[in-house]
């Protein structure tokens, strides 16, 4: 009855017997996790049987043609690698390579997949699953039956059976049986020849085991190593073997080890004619005390030369071992290292001195649990300092030499601890010059005079940081400072550029170590050029100048000649260009300042040569003709009255002009006429007012006559001049 059910094409008895436990391919966990990624239930499911079905019992059969079928080989495989989507497609490929290398590779693979698949459901859903699966309609008897025959693997027999092709090809003898063990005997015969194998690998390395004790005991280490490689070659992972072979070849070290802060850095060169592949191995003692063997390069194989191990872990005691491969299998006795503690030191240690005082940076060891540091002086006392996890500060140090030594510490397996050799580094405490204290400006004319307090021992150097001033009290060295202040003029009292906003820094220097100080900001304004002011009738000055490049304000005052008081005004550039400025002067001398307005609050400001002028008093001159009376005879005399008012004094009076000029139109300079009258400026500020007699007929009638105030001071008093026709002659 099973035969009906399972392998009955083949007519043979006992056809449920034979069941794959495992899929016994090389790199099955890599394939398991590819067909995941792509989706797949089972790895049948590339083939693409369509609705016919995948057959599966008596051989792996996709459906050809209206009722063929085609057995699944290497040339159909490569067909669905090359015209599958792309996650199939790198299936189809990998099974082509494992058809090639055994042509029940892919049936066996998937035959245990859909038997796993079909035991973790209950056996009701079991055939309705068949049909999702994609199995042929008549062959889903025959795989319920095998999954009711099959024993069932936990999670635990799983791995262990998609493992041993894996370990096999390692040559894992050791891991092979212990797989195996975990694996319901008999059922399949696959899993039965590997066990034989196994078990005759195992004899063979025992033998080779006691021929290598027998040569150590009669002193043979040659005879020794060579039964030691043998055993290693039936049992890669065989622990006595190995342990053999450091024994005899770790008295001469032959593979270099050097200690970083994050790996063990190994080296080695292959004696061999024919450079080739090595396993390297690192030996250590694992959490409970016990000896541990693990591959540095993996499952691969390595080339000869500098190699990392990232791996080993701070506070254990490691040997590596190299041994040199061919085709996968040890062919020789070991290069092995020195034994070396993995206590690595702190990298990269920096020191750099302060006012007695040096500071320590390094890069700490990842798994140091502590760090200790040991202080001598040079007077030979020890003290021990307290360490930061990426350095240290040492304080209170007289100039001279001190040195440090570093330690790290580690924790390990049994809760102890362990400490590195240490590192010993040294630094020197320089001298340092006292820093400044205050620094002060104070304005000086145009110029700017610097005053400033400590910096005893030190040279002051004034400076200009480009990119902003370091805090006071910076530590510093003299190639790191800006140059010193190069405004013109003497270093007591130079003289800023006009229009600028600088802020002045003190150094103190001592040989070649600084300290910065404090800043002082100094504002140098723009003069205000082409200041004038010119008197209105209505005790108004009109104030002209030439608006200053980049100033925002200006501040114009005026006060009485001679007065410490006054008043100002704050103008604006755009008012100032909008309507100009006026400014209530009175009738006295006045004298008118422009400064332009400071920036920068707070900045000690300096200001140039101030723009200044005098507004004079208001002063004016009148003349009007005053016709004497009649004559008995002939006409009366015509006077011309001149009279200066100046309420507050004039100093310096105008010369007084008449001109005639024949007709009504009056002259229109002093120039454009005759002149008929000349009062000197003195005669007139000492009279105040004068009547004068004009000529009887300076020239021919009607004329009319104007007056003009000539010199240098014409333009300080104001000339007012009577009706046009009360100046007309006839």
């Amino acid at each position: 009855m099973a035969g009906r059910e399972f392998g009955h094409h083949l007519g043979l008895p006992r056809a449920l017997s034979g069941l794959p436990l495992s899929p016994l391919v090389p790199g099955y966990g890599s394939l398991a996790a590819a067909q995941h990624t792509a989706g797949l239930d089972h790895l049948g499911e590339v083939l693409g049987a369509g609705p016919d079905g995948l057959a599966v019992l008596d051989g792996l059969y996709v459906p050809a043609g209206q009722r063929g079928r085609r057995r699944v080989d290497a040339p159909l495989l490569e067909a669905l690698a090359e015209s599958s989507p792309p996650a199939a497609a790198q299936l189809a490929a990998r099974l082509a390579a494992l058809h090639r290398a055994d042509p029940q590779a892919p049936r066996r693979i998937v035959l245990y997949q859909l038997i796993n698949l079909l035991q973790e459901r209950p056996e009701a859903q079991r055939a309705s699953l068949c049909a999702r699966l994609g199995v042929r309609r008549d062959e889903t008897a025959g795989l319920l039956a095998a999954a009711r025959l099959r024993p069932a693997l936990d999670r635990r027999q799983r791995d262990a059976a998609e493992s041993l092709a894996d370990a096999r090809a390692r040559g894992r003898a050791h891991r092979l049986s212990a797989l195996l063990d975990r694996l319901p005997a008999g059922g399949d015969p696959a899993l039965a020849a590997l066990r034989a194998e196994t078990a005759e690998r195992l004899r063979v390395t025992e033998d080779a085991l006691r021929a290598g004790r027998r040569a150590e005991e009669r002193d043979d280490p040659e005879a020794a190593s060579a039964a030691y490689v043998a055993a290693l070659r039936t049992a890669d992972d065989d622990r006595r073997a190995l342990a053999g072979l450091v024994r005899l070849h770790g008295r001469h070290p032959a593979l270099g080890t050097e200690l970083h802060r994050d790996h063990v850095e190994l080296d080695w060169r292959d004696p061999r004619d024919t450079p080739g592949e090595w396993r390297l191995l690192r030996l250590y003692r694992d959490g409970r005390g016990k000896p541990a063997v693990h591959d540095v390069g993996g499952a691969a194989a390595v080339a000869a030369g500098p190699l990392r191990d990232t791996g080993a872990a701070p506070g254990t005691t490691v040997r590596y071992a190299a041994l040199p491969l061919r085709d996968g299998r040890v062919a020789g006795p070991p290069l092995v290292s020195r034994r070396l503690r993995v206590t690595p030191e702190v990298e990269r240690p920096v020191l750099t001195d302060g006012p007695g005082r040096i500071d320590c940076v390094w890069q700490r060891p990842a798994g140091a649990a502590d760090v200790t540091v040991e202080h001598t002086g040079p007077d030979g006392r020890t003290a021990r300092l307290t360490a930061r996890a990426e350095g240290f500060t040492a304080t209170g140090l007289p100039p001279g030499s001190h040195a440090f030594h570093v330690v790290c510490h580690y924790r390990t397996a049994d809760g102890g601890t362990v400490a590195s050799l240490g590192l010993r580094i040294s630094g020197c405490v320089h001298p340092w010059p006292e820093p400044v204290r205050t620094l002060t400006a104070r304005p000086a004319g145009g110029a700017v005079e610097f005053s400033w307090t400590g910096a005893g021992d030190a040279d002051v150097r004034l400076v200009v940081w480009p990119d902003g001033a370091p805090a006071p009290g910076t530590e510093l060295r003299t190639g790191e400072l800006p140059p010193p202040l190069d405004w013109p003029g003497p270093a007591s009292a130079p003289y800023p550029p006009p229009g600028t906003y600088t802020e002045v820094a003190a150094v103190a220097v001592r040989g070649e170590r600084a300290l910065a100080g404090p800043t002082v900001g100094v504002e140098a304004v723009r003069p205000v050029p082409g200041l004038s002011a010119h008197r209105l009738p209505d005790g108004q000055a009109r104030i002209v100048l030439d608006w200053p490049e980049g100033a925002a304000h200006l501040v114009v005052g005026w006060s009485a000649a001679g007065s410490a008081g006054g008043a100002e005004r704050t103008v604006t550039a755009h008012a100032y260009r909008r309507g100009g400025l006026r400014l209530p002067v009175g009738p006295g001398a006045v004298r008118v300042r422009a400064t332009s307005v400071p920036r920068v609050p707070g900045a000690v400001v300096v200001v140039p040569e101030a723009a200044e002028t005098l507004v004079p008093p208001d002063a004016a001159v009148s003349y009007q003709l005053v016709r004497g009376a009649r004559r008995l005879f002939g006409r009366g005399r015509t006077l011309l009255r001149v009279t200066l008012s100046a309420p507050g004094g004039l100093a310096d009076v105008p010369e007084f002009v008449c001109v005639a000029r024949s007709g009504t139109l009056r002259p229109r300079t002093a120039g454009d006429g005759t002149t008929v009258l000349r009062i000197p400026g003195p005669e007139l500020a000492r009279h105040g007012s004068l009547d004068r007699e004009l000529p009887a007929a300076p020239c021919p009638a009607p004329y009319t006559l104007r007056g003009f105030l000539l010199g240098e001071h014409a333009a300080s008093v104001r000339l007012e001049e009577p009706s046009l026709t009360s100046l007309v002659v006839r």
